[in-house]
């Protein structure tokens, strides 16, 4: 199965200092790592088109 157009995905690579590892907070939305070490998290939304993907939580400046 591929990705066809009028599909959204989102990206969510994290980044850790540390172990890889999550727990979940008591809020169900939060995540911290297992040794508490410092992570980074970022999204990018994107829409699949008929000619390219459309990133659109691309800032105005970034590059790809």
């Amino acid at each position: 199965m591929g990705l066809t157009a009028r599909v959204v995905i989102a990206l969510e690579p994290m980044i850790t200092m540390g172990d890889w590892h999550i727990v979940t907070a008591d809020d169900g939305w939060s995540v911290k790592t297992t040794d508490n070490s410092l992570w980074a998290h970022f999204e990018h939304t994107i829409v699949i088109t008929e000619e390219e993907p459309m990133v659109v939580t691309r800032r105005p400046l970034e590059k790809l």
